[in-house]
């Protein structure tokens, strides 16, 4: 089953998947940051929202 797209939030809150658009924009204006930084920052830290959260140096 997709994604419902009328929601706004992530599908899974404790993970970021960025092969859906409106993940990738509701992770870039809850942690303020560019997509490319985003991506930067699953990159090396993997997709799991705590991990990025920390390496991006945010709460």
């Amino acid at each position: 089953m997709a994604d419902d797209l009328s929601k706004r939030g992530p599908q899974d809150a404790s993970r970021i998947n960025v092969n859906e658009a409106h993940e990738v924009r509701y992770w870039t204006q809850a942690l303020e940051v560019s997509e490319q930084q985003l991506r930067s920052a699953i990159a090396a830290a993997g997709v799991e929202v705590k991990d990025v959260r920390t390496y991006l140096g945010k709460p």
